[in-house]
């Protein structure tokens, strides 16, 4: 009786709630709707610039246990080279026909092998999951208020490259991060078409299945760098990240 008392109540409550079943809202009314709150939102703070925005990224991304470097886009591949050495990285999954992967090829030392993604994940299954220690990816954007990285997956750099190796290493661009992810929808038009696997990333892989205790690496990368990049220009020279010291 008690169980039946409370499923009436919640239901009333629900109905309630609901619509006038003659309130039709269409798609692009509720996109307005959702326009109007979050520039209502930004209307009542100051506009963030970029380094605003990169100062931000990076203390999210902090806070979620990801190691991030502030650089320019001169000194990153060296940089992030003399990283992986350190770390004992031997194998790197990467694009290496990009732009960046190019140019990080150029500076990686010979202890560490670049691998590129050239074939069916059927055809070398075992060999990936066992000798690939990184994974390095180029993302599209970043949104700054979470810490996130949009990252596009394609043919040469696939979701397994960012999943799959137990260290992810991730550059964003400074002039490609946006306010938070209403922004980032809104000037990348992804309602004009959106990707088939377009994926956000804030921190290493982490869960907290088991007895609510925080695990690591249970279902991807236990380690996240991120290198937030100026694009054209020097990072502040005051700043240690810009001297490569992960803050």
């Amino acid at each position: 009786m008690i169980a039946d008392n409370a499923r009436t109540r919640i239901l009333e409550r629900l109905r309630a709630a609901a619509p006038a079943a003659n309130e039709h809202v269409t798609a692009p009314t509720l996109s307005r709707r959702i326009d109007v709150h979050f520039d209502g939102r930004r209307a009542m703070q100051p506009a963030a610039d970029s380094t605003t925005l990169a100062e931000q990224m990076h203390n999210a991304l902090q806070a979620a246990h990801a190691e991030v470097w502030r650089t320019d886009e001169a000194a990153w591949p060296a940089l992030l080279a003399e990283r992986l050495a350190a770390a004992g990285v031997r194998r790197l999954l990467f694009d290496p026909e990009g732009a960046e992967g190019a140019a990080l090829a150029g500076c990686l030392p010979s202890t560490v092998e670049a691998v590129g993604y050239q074939r069916p994940i059927e055809d070398w299954k075992q060999e990936l999951f066992d000798t690939v220690d990184a994974g390095f990816t180029v993302a599209r954007s970043g949104i700054a208020g979470t810490g996130t990285l949009v990252i596009v997956p394609d043919a040469h750099a696939p979701r397994t490259v960012s999943l799959v190796p137990p260290l992810h290493v991730a550059l964003v661009y400074t002039d490609t991060l946006h306010a938070d992810l209403h922004a980032a929808m809104r000037a990348e038009r992804w309602q004009a078409g959106m990707p088939t696997n377009l994926v956000l990333i804030s921190g290493p892989s982490k869960t907290s299945d088991i007895q609510q205790t925080l695990a690591y690496g249970a279902h991807g990368p236990r380690r996240l760098w991120v290198f937030i990049v100026e694009r054209g220009g020097e990072a502040n020279a005051s700043s240690p990240r810009a001297a490569g010291e992960s803050a």
